[in-house]
């Protein structure tokens, strides 16, 4: 779909809905729109004025459409994916407009960029946030490549938590629902030095039985919880704000989750050729032949000073240091053997720091600043393919057969960057920034192959004892007293810089168009998988040409409406593929390909038809195609995780009665076909419609409320993740894959739940 064509439709579309929209705001003249304040551009603006798509939602809005945890966002903003990734419960698949990364493990960089109070979530693991002490989330969409730097191609996800109030007080907040669910939030503020400092605690106890349950487990295991697709999570926060003088605020926030949920087993779209177990009859049940336990910890500090110097300078410093742990039980073929199995643990730790400057007089602004980020993300994982190592090597005395793999990528990053807008007069104005990145990689992989089933440390099954020496080790680099570990790691550096170029015209009060060229760069990566000393993989770059209209229409309606087209470069392709002449490799092809190009479409719609009802639309269109590259193994089919649509239609209405305020809200939302990985489309989730409900209450006097709230009313079947190993036919008929299994499995996101919150404010 060319841009142009995607302009004329905008103009189409719009025009016809103002003369309906103008003559309901006629009739409703009390109905009046909401002022959305955003940071999109590093300083707070309103949003009808910022020249970038962006969706921005509030804690109110949040709160009546029932939305619990990050993902659920993904609802309100158009051409957007942010889903649970296989295997886990807390860690994130993110990808907008087609920009994304579907792999997890360490060493790969996102494409959307996570961000709490501006402090960078480096890692995926751990990225599913449950929502406590909120005040919005924004998504930003297209490259962030200026003001927020590396491994922001796709967008960006801001969420924003409260300031204190200033008043002693503090919150309970429980909620009951479907599949045992038993939530419990705590939040309170107190002044510690009047006007001076303030302590605020946050704190979460979230669990809910499972939605399946695992069939069979196998014996050696001894008791596992047979809980499948279960929540057992705590979090916490704890935050210190001090104002020692009218122009200076300090805030130092330490946070810390921890998720003890069981690990996820994924449905088998085929029957096992090498078990006699039936497929499940339910999408949320699973077998293993592995522990069910799962554990995921992620903590960090955050400083943050802002200093106004000036009514026209501000000056602020934002440091952080984080540090996460997993360590998990995949089950890739979800069957009683071990027929492919991958435990597999996570460490990653970063810190990062940033100083940040704003200057603003009357016509002119400028944002600029320096950032460093320092981080260190390592892994390890046994690739078990027991069943087949006994069958092919027991004449040998194999027990079994391990690909074992561990390693590390480190990475070191410094920007300097700065963007500014010009007001040329009263209607024009101009927006020039860039960003110069400088980042240093370093990586080592160990890989090699044991003829028994190993595992990443003692006890990790019953009575497992792991050997000394696990594997014959394979390392990329020299290993000259054979310990396994690199005298010198492999390295790479790359810089860019990174521009953003754009115009604004206000034609009105009401009226803001503008167009805007953007780049983003995403980091090069070395493979974490490697079987031989390979070069790293390029830095992924994303071109993005957008022209954008914001208005309002009168008092009661708004529609923002965005065309764009995506030029993404050096896309870092990532397979894994069996050798059929050597059982024992686990190959991955990791380099880069010509690229991809995606045209699209974003309108948000805000109807206030009265004091009373709300209406509000999202709508996404992509057209996204890749082009063919000669180097690649297997043709790619198509943008994973990416529908050429996106829906969402919402009500709200809010009615107040001697009781208290009513909040009435309803929505529909619609995802067209899609595929989770772009070499195949055997994983291919056709499109659906999800329903959701809510009303919400609150007392005269604001000190007690409460919700009941329907999430995927019609229960719908939707695939979120999956693994792909079965080979295909020339006839279509599938042909064993890794570990000797027809391996199609799928992952799926939440059925239909119900539950009632309450709450009270001290």
């Amino acid at each position: 779909m060319k841009l142009s064509v995607l302009a004329t439709a905008v103009t189409l579309a719009v025009t016809g809905q103002v003369a309906t929209a103008q003559s309901g705001a006629e009739k409703k003249r009390q109905a009046t729109l909401e002022v959305v304040e955003v940071t999109a551009r590093r300083t707070t603006e309103n949003l009808q004025e910022v020249p970038v798509s962006v969706t921005s939602l509030g804690a109110e809005a949040l709160n009546s459409a029932g939305v619990s945890v990050l993902t659920e966002v993904q609802q309100f903003s158009p051409n957007t994916t942010l889903q649970n990734s296989r295997g886990t419960n807390s860690t994130l698949t993110a990808f907008i407009r087609g920009v994304g990364q579907q792999d997890p493990l360490w060493g790969y960089e996102p494409g959307v960029g996570i961000y709490i109070d501006d402090v960078y979530m480096a890692r995926p693991q751990g990225a599913v946030l449950d929502l406590l002490n909120v005040e919005r989330i924004e998504v930003l969409r297209g490259p962030q490549g200026t003001l927020y730097g590396k491994n922001t191609i796709g967008g960006a996800v801001k969420y924003v938590t409260k300031r204190m109030s200033g008043d002693a007080n503090a919150q309970v907040d429980v909620t009951v629902g479907s599949y045992g669910q038993q939530d419990l939030k705590l939040t309170a503020e107190l002044p510690l030095v009047k006007d001076k400092a303030y302590l605020g605690l946050g704190y979460a106890d979230l669990s809910r039985d499972g939605f399946g349950e695992y069939l069979i487990i196998a014996d050696s295991m001894g008791y596992q919880d047979p809980e499948n697709y279960n929540k057992d999570l705590t979090a916490m926060r704890a935050t210190l704000e001090l104002t020692p003088t009218d122009n200076l605020f300090i805030q130092l926030a330490y946070d810390q989750t921890e998720d003890d949920s069981n690990a996820k087993g994924g449905y088998r779209l085929l029957p096992s050729l090498l078990t006699n177990a039936p497929v499940p009859g339910s999408v949320f049940d699973s077998y293993t032949s592995m522990p069910t336990d799962n554990y995921v910890e992620l903590k960090g500090f955050s400083l943050t000073a802002e200093w106004n110097v000036s009514d026209e300078l501000t000056v602020k410093y934002i440091g952080a240091s984080r540090e996460s742990y997993s360590d998990t039980n995949i089950d890739f073929d979800n069957t009683p053997l071990d027929i492919f199995d991958v435990p597999a643990f996570y460490d990653d730790e970063n810190t990062s720091h940033e100083v940040q400057f704003s200057y603003a007089k009357e016509g002119y602004s400028v944002v600029g600043g320096i950032y460093n980020y320092d981080g260190e993300s390592c892994g390890h994982f046994d690739a078990i393919l027991g069943f087949l190592g006994r069958a092919a090597y027991g004449a040998l005395g194999a027990t079994g057969l391990t690909r074992e793999v561990t390693g590390c990528n480190n990475s070191k990053s410094t920007a300097v960057y700065a963007q500014s807008s010009i007001e040329l007069n009263d209607q024009w104005s101009v927006t020039i920034g860039a960003r110069y990145t400088e980042e240093e990689k370093e990586a080592f992989v160990k890989n090699g192959v044991n003829l028994s089933n190993v595992y990443p440390s003692s006890g990790w099954i019953p009575g497992y004892v792991r050997p000394a020496t696990a594997v014959f080790p394979q390392v990329l680099g020299r290993d000259t007293n054979g310990d396994g570990v690199l005298d010198a790691p492999k390295s790479e550096d790359w810089s860019r810089v990174t521009p953003r170029v754009g115009v604004e015209y206000q034609m009105d009060d009401q009226t803001m168009i503008y167009a805007s060229y953007g780049q983003g760069f995403k980091s090069g990566t070395f493979n974490p998988r490697a079987t031989i000393n390979e070069r790293a993989a390029d830095p992924e770059i994303v071109d993005s040409l957008e022209v954008g209209i914001k208005k309002d229409w009168g008092a009661s309606l708004r529609t923002n409406v965005t065309v764009f087209t995506i030029d993404h470069q050096d896309r870092q392709y990532i397979t894994v593929t069996p050798d059929p002449n050597d059982p024992t490799a686990l190959n991955q092809n990791l380099g880069n390909i010509k690229g991809s190009t995606v045209d699209g479409l974003e309108a948000e719609i805000v109807w206030a038809a009265s004091d009373a009802l709300s209406i509000d639309v999202a709508l996404g269109i992509l057209d996204g195609k890749i082009e063919n590259d000669p180097t690649i193994a297997a043709p790619l089919v198509g943008l994973s995780n990416t529908p050429d649509y996106t829906l969402n239609v919402g009500a709200t209405y809010y009615f107040d009665t001697a009781m208290g305020n009513f909040t009435a809200r309803a929505n529909y939302y619609y995802r067209d076909d899609y595929i989770l990985f772009e070499d195949s489309d055997l994983l291919a989730q056709d499109g659906y419609g999800m329903v959701n409900l809510g009303l919400t209450w609150e007392s005269p006097n604001g000190d007690v409320y409460g919700g009941l709230y329907v999430k995927n009313a019609t229960d719908e079947e939707y695939m979120v993740g999956g693994y792909n190993f079965v080979g295909v036919a020339a006839d279509g008929s599938y042909l064993p894959g890794l570990g000797g299994d027809q391996t199609l499995v799928s992952y799926y996101g939440d059925p239909r739940t119900v539950h009632l919150n309450f709450g009270y404010r001290f």
